[in-house]
């Protein structure tokens, strides 16, 4: 099959996209997130599929799964991504839909509508050329990866476990590669507890809870070695400037490229004391993304994909890579999964986030050539 024949036009897409970027769905807006997903299930009945709406929980958005008719039900692809960004409502006032050149600018647009939108059109031009998949396409959308996957991880496994194969419309990589690893990552809540006073008039009594929090930060973030890295992105502290902080409370994040790594950053973060002056501190373990090292099975997926993309004109090198994904999940369980297949582009989690137009087609292309001769 000719997949360069398929046409995936730049324009069309990027006005179907249009859209979804304008639907601001940041995680722990859960009706937010809803009114996305009210938007892409649209779009993905008007492409053939039945819809399921599976209730979020935890206080997240609800879930999405599509399912595409086939004569020959049983284990198939599972196309999976989520649609929460990390952008808060009112992004789209800094950050609004813009083309400029080969570039197109979005909150979420990168990371990771744009990449499900192009899957959702690679389902849509097969169908358009009569091209059948050899097995069925399942599309699961989700509603929290950006903060861990804490409500859908369990969703997630049960659904991949169903299926053959899992692949990810994640950013693709800068050198348009794609992903088969992901490092292992844990996040941590902090909280510092000290004694309250009024900070003008009996600044001695008090015991300031953000400058213990703030001692702690520096000793966490000094742990990072080349085998394990520790960040604090999250404090929240303070009501008034005339109040010494009763509370400090942060978040933490930890990643490795080897589980055992992890589980030593783990043991170290666990065992963090108060450094003294009567104020107590405490870490508890929160959200945590198994790695995900390639096996064969993996591995024979992408040689597979390689072998499309060099039919197209273009080569996919592979590589494992940090940032978290939910084919941590998938991959861990050794279902074989391929990640970093959606477009190219950068500046995701920032206000510079976007695009590169000439990678919708390409991508597209590669995504349906996948879906139409995996077996």
């Amino acid at each position: 099959m000719d997949f360069n024949a398929l046409p995936f036009d730049d324009d069309a897409m990027l006005a179907g996209l249009r859209p979804w970027i304008e639907c601001e769905s940041p995680t722990f807006d859960a009706s937010a997130v809803g009114r996305m997903m009210d938007l892409a299930s649209r779009d993905l009945i008007l492409a053939g599929a039945r819809i399921e709406h599976i209730a979020g929980t935890k206080g997240f958005g609800d879930c999405v799964r599509a399912s595409f008719p086939h004569s020959e039900p049983g284990p198939g692809i599972l196309v999976m991504g989520h649609m929460d960004t990390v952008h808060p409502i009112g992004t789209l006032a800094q950050l609004p839909f813009k083309h400029e050149g080969n570039r197109c600018y979005g909150p979420g647009i990168c990371d990771m509508k744009g990449g499900n939108f192009v899957a959702l059109e690679a389902i849509r031009q097969l169908a358009r050329a009569g091209i059948a998949t050899n097995l069925p396409v399942t599309v699961l959308f989700t509603s929290d990866e950006e903060v861990g996957s804490p409500s859908t991880r369990d969703l997630i496994e049960a659904e991949a476990a169903r299926h053959k194969y899992v692949l990810v419309p994640e950013p693709g990589r800068a050198d348009g590669g794609v992903v088969t690893g992901r490092y292992a990552i844990a996040r941590f809540n902090l909280e510092a507890t000290g004694t309250p006073s009024h900070a003008g008039a009996r600044l001695g009594e008090g015991r300031s809870a953000i400058r213990e929090m703030a001692r702690q930060l520096i000793n966490i973030e000094d742990m990072t070695t080349e085998d394990c890295t520790f960040s604090v992105g999250v404090i929240n502290a303070g009501t008034w400037v005339n109040c010494v902080a009763t509370t400090c409370t942060a978040e933490s994040l930890s990643m490795a490229k080897r589980q055992d790594d992890l589980d030593r950053g783990v043991s170290a973060m666990l065992a963090l004391k108060p450094t003294g002056n009567g104020v107590d501190f405490k870490v508890t373990r929160g959200v945590t993304r198994p790695v995900w090292e390639p096996d064969g099975k993996t591995m024979a997926l992408w040689e597979h994909a390689s072998g499309i993309a060099k039919s197209l004109g273009f080569a996919i090198p592979h590589q494992s890579a940090g940032g978290g994904s939910d084919a941590n999940f998938t991959g861990a369980l050794g279902i074989p999964s391929l990640d970093g297949l959606g477009v190219q582009g950068d500046g995701y989690h920032t206000l510079g986030e976007y695009l590169l137009v000439d990678s919708m087609a390409r991508r597209g292309r590669l995504l349906a050539g996948l879906l139409a001769t995996l077996a």
